[in-house]
């Protein structure tokens, strides 16, 4: 070590700095950087979609639903999806009743890992599913993952 000023001491602060800053970096996302050999980085997006209405709306059917994902989803998104059949409750923040509703889960797996493109993606079939059967709000969920076909 070197006395008042010396090189030493700033080197070692040099390189404390260097760690510590080094840390501060953002990691890279996590299905980027870990995905096992075949699979590679894709975004998730799940929408929920209620089957109920208000009390003057009717229930939408099947076949009112296979309509809308004929014409507002497929189109957009033609290289694949998933569509499940679900049943939910969720609180209504106008009454703050609790009230159980059938449900589509749509699930689609998309190539892009830029969760926003992949959101304004779909942005407008939720928009047109809640005017055309009368929704407050389609849920959606958006994760990374890792996918291999």
């Amino acid at each position: 070590m070197t006395g008042r000023g010396g090189a030493a001491p700033r080197g070692i602060l040099v390189v404390a700095a260097a760690a510590l800053l080094g840390g501060c970096a953002a990691p890279p996302p996590v299905a980027a950087a870990g995905c096992p050999e075949g699979a590679r980085a894709a975004t998730v997006l799940e929408a929920y979609f209620g089957r109920s209405g208000p009390a003057e709306a009717p229930r939408v059917s099947e076949a009112a639903f296979a309509r809308f994902l004929a014409e507002e989803v497929t189109p957009r998104f033609p290289e694949g999806l998933t569509v499940l059949d679900g049943l939910g409750h969720w609180r209504s923040p106008a009454t703050g009743r609790i009230a159980r509703e059938r449900s589509k889960v749509l699930v689609l797996v998309l190539p892009e890992t830029d969760e926003a493109a992949a959101r304004a993606r779909l942005a407008p079939a939720t928009a047109a599913y809640g005017q055309r059967f009368r929704q407050e709000s389609v849920l959606v969920v958006t994760r990374t993952a890792c996918a291999s076909f």
